[in-house]
């Protein structure tokens, strides 16, 4: 009788066990299922950005209130003494001044080729009075035309342009060499064309005497 009874006791014994003990909690898993969780991840990372933006203003403002960096002044290895530069025209006075392109004709290739475009000027010779002409290429200054107004010389208008001019000249220097030249000289309006030709013409009377 005593062995069948003990096996009744450790059956009991079980299930009050079974009995008293207290569930599992779910609280984790009613917030996960209803989103608790992701809502407290939303509040981390907001906090986290707060803080990256309020990192990233402290560092602007570091920024701003770098101090300046100091003068450096390096003194010069050598130094070079002013030079001045002649032009040959310190001795004559501008009594005219246009804009203008220039064009050479070339008897080799019998076409014309452009010489430059920059300013052309009447220069009189402060003793001699004679009258030259003179034109610089822009930015480099070379000379394209140096030549006395001989009064023989003739201006003639260019074919199928009523703001050119075509001439021919016996002493051109403006290579170093006096050179004879068949030029073309063009400008932006008729009217300065025009205006041209009245101090070509003036020059001439000048050199006559």
């Amino acid at each position: 009788m005593s062995e069948k009874e003990t096996p009744v006791e450790k059956v009991e014994e079980t299930k009050v066990d079974a009995a008293t003990a207290k569930p599992p909690t779910a609280t984790a898993d009613v917030f996960a299922m209803f989103g608790g969780a992701s809502k407290k991840r939303e509040e981390k990372k907001e906090q986290e950005s707060k803080e990256e933006e309020k990192e990233k203003k402290e560092g602007a403002e570091n920024e701003d209130e770098a101090p300046d960096s100091p003068d450096v002044h390096f003194e010069p290895l050598v130094t070079l003494e002013k030079v001045d530069v002649k032009t040959n025209e310190e001795n004559e006075d501008v009594l005219e001044k246009f804009r203008a392109k220039l064009f050479r004709f070339s008897a080799d290739s019998k076409e014309w080729k452009e010489r430059g475009t920059g300013d052309v000027k009447f220069l009189q010779h402060k003793e001699t009075k004679k009258v030259r002409l003179l034109m610089r290429r822009d930015k480099t200054l070379k000379i394209c035309a140096n030549h006395y107004i001989a009064p023989e010389y003739e201006l003639k208008p260019n074919v199928g342009s009523d703001r050119s001019w075509v001439y021919n000249v016996t002493a051109d220097i403006s290579e170093g060499e006096p050179e004879a030249q068949t030029l073309a000289i063009r400008f932006g309006s008729k009217e300065k064309a025009d205006a041209f030709k009245e101090a070509f013409e003036k020059a001439q009377e000048v050199n006559k005497k």
